[in-house]
């Protein structure tokens, strides 16, 4: 198993890198040979309004990238899944989660970019500035209505029905000062044999939730301790604090792609910031700054795993049980135990289960 999980966490990581490798060279090119120029200068035969220019370029873009990654997608979300007896999806079913996230996608994606083109024109060097705030906004926004909307638009979500569990998560809630009414699960089954469980929302719409393959394989003690880490989160206010560090990032990484993208423009032999065949430039800045951003949240984001492993224990009292609970979902989902040190540090989000535990063993109970 150990062989099994560790060949497909790589296959997935080489896939990734690689795709994202591909995606900046072929952007590198596009701009560099002058397709950009040329798109934009076919676009502008039969539309005139700088708005509905750019939203045409996006689309030709976004629907030829779509074609082009197919193959990869659907290798690494379907054939993989279902090759590491992970995935419960037909092809058809895959195709519709896919088209449902794109349709959510787009509704959220074209405001924003009709936003972003209006505060360049507006604001022109400084447009990083409002948008940064706009993104903050919407942030928040979204972390309020993804409980209530948009995660029911993929997954049936229900009250749970066990009611002696949802007593003793409640009771747990309580102890962090969460008031909740109810604890939810949702059909993760449906897509595959992963387990999960989050807390989420924010506000009035904060609600915890449990994926329905947690439920089915887990004793109650375990789901217990799953939950713990979860409240441990809200007990640290990790999410807050989220929302306000990735404020500060979104600052000064739109201010670097804004500073970056201006002083490039001549490299590549643009005229104005406001240009659309120049546009393009900005995913490039925002790729490069995103290999030093990344490492850097992920650091972050270990430490609050941490914690919240360590307030699982001490409020549990139980570290065996989140020990065993952490194994074995490390196994039903195919994670890497022990990844090589640099990837945990580059890539993971969370720290390795052989981190974790050795953290879990030195937190004292007393």
């Amino acid at each position: 198993m150990k062989s099994k999980s560790k060949k497909y966490s790589n296959i997935k990581l080489g896939i990734g890198i690689g795709k994202g490798v591909i995606t900046f060279i072929l952007i590198l090119l596009f701009v560099l040979l002058g397709y950009s120029n040329s798109l934009e200068e076919l676009i502008r035969n039969f539309v005139q309004n700088d708005y509905l220019v750019l939203l045409v370029f996006i689309f030709i873009i976004g629907i030829f990238s779509s074609i082009l990654f197919f193959p990869i997608n659907f290798y690494i979300e379907f054939i993989l899944e279902h090759k590491y007896e992970l995935s419960n999806q037909t092809f058809v079913k895959w195709l519709w989660e896919n088209f449902k996230g794109t349709l959510v996608a787009v509704a959220i994606g074209i405001p924003l970019l009709l936003a972003f083109y209006f505060f360049l024109n507006l604001f022109g060097s400084i447009w990083w500035l409002p948008f940064a705030v706009l993104m903050f906004i919407v942030s928040v926004v979204l972390a309020q209505i993804v409980p209530i909307i948009i995660l029911p638009l993929f997954y049936k979500v229900s009250p749970i029905e066990n009611e002696e569990l949802k007593e003793s998560i409640i009771r747990l809630a309580n102890e962090v000062g969460m008031n909740v009414q109810n604890v939810f699960s949702f059909n993760m089954s449906k897509n595959t044999k992963k387990a999960n469980a989050a807390f989420t929302g924010l506000g009035k719409t904060k609600r915890i939730i449990l994926g329905d393959t947690l439920l089915e394989n887990y004793s109650q003690e375990e789901i217990e301790t799953v939950i713990a880490h979860e409240l441990g989160h809200y007990k640290y206010k990790h999410i807050i604090k989220n929302i306000f560090i990735g404020t500060i990032f979104s600052f000064l990484t739109l201010f670097l792609i804004a500073t970056l993208y201006e002083l490039s423009l001549e490299w590549f032999r643009f005229t104005s910031i406001t240009q659309i065949a120049a546009l393009p430039l900005l995913t490039l800045w925002g790729m490069l700054i995103g290999l030093i951003q990344s490492p850097i949240s992920n650091i972050i984001s270990r430490k609050y795993e941490y914690q919240a492993d360590e307030y699982a224990v001490t409020s549990t009292k139980n570290p065996e049980a989140f020990k065993q609970t952490l194994k074995k979902l490390t196994e039903q989902n195919l994670g890497d135990e022990d990844p090589h040190p640099f990837v945990e540090w580059f890539f993971y989000s969370h720290p390795s289960i052989k981190n974790r535990i050795k953290a879990i063993d030195a937190v004292s109970i007393l």
